[in-house]
């Protein structure tokens, strides 16, 4: 698509060379239709488009700027025909700088050009164009600080234009350091530029001297003419006459123009005021323009045109710039207000905070800007922190209801619960991203508190902490004109104020400890504080799950504020409540662990398995780990955290011993029930298995001997697997004192196994005892009056029967059982034998017969189950019987003992297992 004019093409420059800010006359053709069509004007590579003025479409004035190359070409762009070219170049010229007070037959164009919006604050004084280096010679400052310079000439200036110049300062403080030789030429440069001056004088007024004579021929003649015209006359002198002719040419030419004239100044003030106007419609418009970019939020913009106007209009003596500046002031007055409001608003982003306090820096505002946002953020933070308590202790509702939904469910959960909904908490999680729209109503109002209360510091004291750091730094005004002043103000400051911000840190740290304390650990805060903090009271005690949930969120804080390095010693209170809350928690999974064993206890079903062991100890031992994982997380020390159990070993240790004797007074306490206490609700047994006791029906309830041996089966387990694994537990979470907790659990378990063991042998074995006696006395049966023995008698029988009865029963719940019970029984009826064997006075041949016969059986029946003292007890009865001399006699012992044997045989196979090994007690 083609433009609709030609390019433009500049053919001429006017002058063609000259020094920086020369104004030039630019011609050509298609140099535009007008100011607003011009948009590019460049002069050896320098943008000049904001001094051009456009007169033409073949001309257009400006002034050349600094540009860097010497020589270049003029480039006009034009909306209408784009980029130009150029037939002509520039030669920008070397500028020699003419001081304020030297002589120049020019007139020296004082303009002092720049750009305010991009460089406003560097504003040339006249007095920057004064000579640099007076002497002439390479400045070498010496180290002399000013301050010594101040006090040494008090009353004087190292300025070389100023009244008061002292040259000894000057040399002190620029050549403390130079050579003597240096020092000599710089004295004959002086020398020089005085002659030169004087010089130069003087060849001013040679140059014109033929006009000082022909001025004073001039006033010679006029002298002579009036002496010689002195003589008063009618008309009077000359000059009278002359003034009369004067002033009635006056009045003749006011009376012709006077019209004309008043016309003439009437526009001449018109067009003056319209020059003031052209000239300073930025002062003017100034104030308009303010509003307007205050309104769209154009700070930068008003900040530059405010110190423009302030480097130009401050200091003026004219009424009118006075007034307009005057409402510039009460503007940026207005504006400072305003950025002062939006940088006390609360929340903002840090990115805010600093822009606006470097506006109000801009702005000169009084007082310190950064310290009153960073006071205000501080009490906005405060009490975003109260605020999250007092919100939930009013939130009465949610209160009512959650507790509401507590009691609906199970009114104290189980460690098996609670370390579901523990096992997915990760590090760096919350319970709040893998719950549902229940959440609140399901957590406890504590946790949720902790939680909350840790968004508020999280999310809030890293940006203060940064502000601070930034107001250290000066990083605050880094993007200033001002590199150093405002810097080293604000560091100072910031020195000043150090102590105060750090009791603002420590404000926040004991607001956070305190309000966690007050919802957990309500027992460690001050009545005062109690009732600043506290008021959880109507609230549920927290389980050891959510207090690990709450002592995971208040480690996420403590690192996150270690990450913004605050000092160890402001975040010391957070360490020591972290410690506080584990060994809390520490103490309360033990308690609640312990009531968990208690109900697990009553959950017994009493199926048993291959070994004879229920699902109880497993229970037990599964509660007991669940409960160690739960406690993972308290009890890992994390960097600079002190272990809890070597803090308070002996207690941890006294609480882990208390819930292993809880369980095993609840293994007690089972074997002491009735039949009627059992619940058998729970129980489901299984037909088919035949792990179970024989005849086991569909409504099975174990019996009292049941129990027994159960239980001891049971605390065999507990004492051989289940405490050792424990133990090893144990010292793998970090438990110290495991030899102590297993010594006292395995007496314990041991005592309560006697216990029981003697209650089942006393109702074992005090009925087969006891008919011993009146079985060998049936029939008044007399040892030394009784028939020829053809055989056992009933009673050793019946006393077997009932061995194997006992026998059968204790098989079928342990195997492991056997011997011990059986060798005890033995012990029993062995001891009985003997005593009765003892009191007999006297045996008959036959009786003796009869007596070693019946003794030798139940020997030989039992023998794999006799201990040394079933042994003894065999012997001494035997020793009491007459001995057998005769051959016939030993016969027949031996043919009835074999028939016994034979005839007995079936029954007495379950005391000859291959494998069976008597107890020795």
């Amino acid at each position: 698509m083609s433009r609709a004019r030609q390019p433009p093409l500049v053919t001429g420059i006017s002058p063609n060379e000259g020094t920086s800010w020369t104004k030039v006359t630019i011609r050509g053709e298609n140099l535009g239709t007008g100011t607003a069509d011009l948009v590019g004007l460049s002069i050896c590579g320098h943008n000049c488009l904001l001094t051009a003025e456009w007169m033409s479409a073949s001309k257009i004035v400006c002034r050349v700027g600094p540009a860097k190359d010497n020589k270049g070409e003029i480039i006009v762009t034009t909306k209408s025909g784009g980029n130009g070219t150029s037939t002509v170049s520039f030669k920008l010229l070397k500028a020699e700088k003419i001081g304020i007070l030297d002589q120049s037959a020019v007139w020296v164009d004082e303009m002092n050009y720049y750009d305010m919006r991009t460089d406003r604050n560097k504003g040339i004084s006249p007095l920057s164009l004064r000579p640099s280096n007076p002497l002439g010679i390479d400045i070498d400052k010496g180290k002399v600080p000013l301050k010594d310079l101040e006090a040494m000439f008090s009353g004087v200036s190292g300025e070389f234009t100023s009244e008061n110049f002292s040259a000894t300062w000057y040399l002190i403080e620029n050549h403390s350091v130079t050579s003597f030789d240096q020092l000599r030429i710089a004295a004959s440069n002086l020398k020089k530029q005085a002659t030169k001056k004087n010089e130069g004088s003087l060849a001013y007024v040679k140059g014109g001297l033929s006009t000082f004579f022909e001025a004073q021929d001039a006033l010679a003649v006029i002298h002579q003419r009036l002496e010689s015209d002195g003589t008063e006359k009618v008309e009077g002198s000359m000059t009278q006459r002359l003034q009369n002719v004067l002033n009635r040419a006056s009045d003749t030419a006011d009376t012709l123009f006077q019209e004309v004239l008043g016309r003439k100044d009437k526009a001449d003030s018109t067009r003056n005021a319209l020059n003031v106007l052209q000239r300073f419609k930025f002062l003017f418009n100034l104030p308009l323009n303010i509003e307007r970019n205050i309104q769209k939020g154009d700070y930068d913009v008003v900040i530059n045109d405010y110190e423009k106007a302030k480097s130009l209009f401050s200091n003026t003596e004219v009424s009118v710039f006075k007034k307009v500046y005057a409402e510039v002031e009460t503007r940026i007055g207005a504006l400072r207000s305003l950025l002062l409001d939006k940088l006390l608003e609360t929340p903002s982003t840090l990115h805010d905070q600093k822009r606006y306090i470097r506006y109000l820096s801009d702005l000169h505002a009084s007082g310190d800007p950064a310290w009153q946002c960073i006071s205000a953020q501080h009490k906005w933070i405060l009490g975003l922190m109260q605020n999250c308590k007092e919100e939930f202790i009013n939130d009465q509702r949610v209160g009512l209801g959650a507790i509401a939904l507590d009691l609906e469910g199970d009114p104290c959960p189980s460690a098996f619960s609670r370390i579901r909904d523990t096992a997915s908490l990760k590090k760096g999680g919350s319970l709040r991203t893998s719950r549902h729209s229940t959440w609140r109503y399901e957590t406890p109002q504590q946790v949720q508190f902790v939680e909350k209360l840790s968004d508020v510091v999280i999310g809030q004291l890293p940006n203060f902490w940064k502000l601070w750091i930034s107001y250290v730094n000066g990083s605050l005004f880094s993007e200033t004109g001002e590199k150093s002043g405002q810097v080293e103000k604000s560091k100072k400051n910031a020195r000043q104020r150090q102590n105060d911000f750090k009791k603002m840190i420590e404000e926040v740290t004991h607001r956070l400890v305190k309000l966690v304390r007050g919802a957990l650990l309500p027992s460690t805060l001050t009545e005062l504080e109690l009732r600043l903090y506290g008021g959880w009271e109507s609230k549920t005690e927290l389980t050891g799950p959510w207090l690990t949930q709450v002592i995971h969120t208040v480690r996420i804080i403590f690192e996150a504020l270690v990450a913004l390095e605050i000092p160890n010693d402001l975040l010391q209170v957070i360490q020591d409540l972290l410690l506080e809350l584990r060994h809390h928690c520490l103490l309360v999974t033990l308690h609640h662990t312990t009531e968990d064993v208690k109900r697990v206890a009553e959950k017994e079903d009493w199926v048993i398995d291959n070994e004879g062991i229920t699902s109880l100890p497993a229970q037990f031992e599964q509660c007991m780990v669940q409960m160690l994982q739960s406690l993972k997380e308290p009890m890992d020390t994390k960097p600079g955290e002190v272990n809890i159990l070597q803090l308070d070993q002996d207690q941890a240790s006294e609480l882990c011993v208390d819930i292993m004797k809880v369980f095993i007074n609840c293994l007690e306490q089972l074997s002491t029930k009735t039949d009627r206490d059992i619940d058998t609700s729970h129980m489901s047994v299984d037909l088919a298995s035949t792990k179970l006791f024989s005849g086991i029906q569909e409504d099975f309830c174990p019996t009292l001997e049941q129990r027994l041996l159960i239980i001891l089966s049971n605390c065999q387990y507990l004492e051989k697997h289940t405490f050792l694994n424990l133990a090893e537990h144990f010292e793998k979470h970090g438990f110290t004192g495991t030899e102590k907790i297993t010594r006292v659990t395995v007496r314990a378990v041991k005592e309560l196994d006697e216990s029981l063991f003697d209650a089942y042998i006393e109702r074992k074995s005090d009925p087969i005892v006891g008919s011993l006696e009146p079985g060998i006395y049936a029939g008044h049966f007399d040892w030394k009056d009784c028939s020829t023995p053809t055989g056992v008698r009933n009673y050793l029988k019946e006393a077997l029967v009932n061995i194997i009865t006992v026998h059968a029963e204790v098989f079928t719940v342990s195997k492991d059982l056997v011997p011990r019970v059986l060798t005890r029984i033995i012990e029993g009826v062995a001891e009985e034998m003997s005593r009765l064997m003892q009191c007999v006075s006297s045996f008959s041949k036959d009786g003796a017969i009869q007596a070693r016969l019946e003794i030798d059986s139940l020997r030989d029946a039992v023998a794999s189950y006799l201990s040394s003292e079933s042994h003894a007890s065999f012997k001494q009865a035997l020793e009491v019987l007459p001995q057998l001399h005769s051959g016939a006699d030993k016969k027949l012992l031996e043919e009835l003992l074999n028939k016994f044997k034979s005839s007995m045989q079936l029954q007495l196979t379950c005391f000859q297992p291959s494998n069976v090994q008597p107890v020795k007690r």
